[in-house]
């Protein structure tokens, strides 16, 4: 007799977990239902989410002595490019270089003035891996919230900027692009000096 009330107490257990969990299923938006509230800006920006978490994980994963690390020392045959550095970016010159770019593509999208020379550098006086880490971290916030201010009615908005005319739209994705180019060069930084990038990881450690 205990074993059969045992066996319809489970039963009746994995009913009722079968029904809640259908409930469950029930309240999610079917495709057609979640377009509705899609707009241009959401997309890029879910994409987005993922390139910050690949890049600020990787900056956060580096020690603070190897901050000025550069992986070839030396000019690029004594050429001075009219744009980028003459020499290879250090790790800290990468972070600092991919910060201020999220700032002056987000001033692209937002109609204000953009920060000068970050193929330089940049305005910013961030120099220590604290002040870079909290300067990164602002940029990306700054750019997402531009990014989903993109819309159905002002994505084909013209932007008349360098590096080159785009509407809206092309330099939100090419504000990912770069960030994403950027990414594998520090990911090759962090493997040279025997770290692996943390998005590269089993069980990836969440941003600070």
């Amino acid at each position: 007799m205990r074993n059969i009330c045992k066996v319809s107490f489970i039963v009746a257990a994995v009913m009722a977990a079968g029904i809640s969990l259908n409930a469950q299923e029930e309240k999610k938006p079917a495709a057609p239902e979640a377009s509705k509230s899609e707009t241009p800006g959401k997309a890029p920006t879910r994409f987005f989410a993922y390139e910050e978490y690949e890049f600020r994980s990787a900056a956060e994963a580096m020690p603070e002595e190897k901050w000025n690390y550069r992986p070839a020392a030396g000019m690029f045959k004594d050429e001075k490019p009219p744009y980028g550095p003459g020499e290879v970016r250090t790790f800290a010159e990468q972070v600092k270089h991919v910060a201020c770019a999220n700032f002056m593509f987000a001033a692209f999208l937002d109609g204000t003035k953009p920060p000068e020379a970050c193929d330089k550098g940049g305005p910013s006086p961030a120099k220590t891996r604290a002040e870079l880490l909290s300067y990164l971290r602002e940029s990306f916030a700054g750019l997402t919230k531009s990014l989903g201010a993109i819309t159905d009615k002002n994505m084909y908005d013209q932007v008349e900027e360098k590096p080159m005319p785009n509407n809206r739209l092309g330099v939100g994705i090419l504000s990912i692009w770069h960030v994403g180019d950027h990414y594998g060069q520090i990911a090759i930084y962090l493997r040279e000096n025997g770290i692996v990038p943390p998005a590269s990881r089993p069980n990836p450690p969440e941003l600070k």
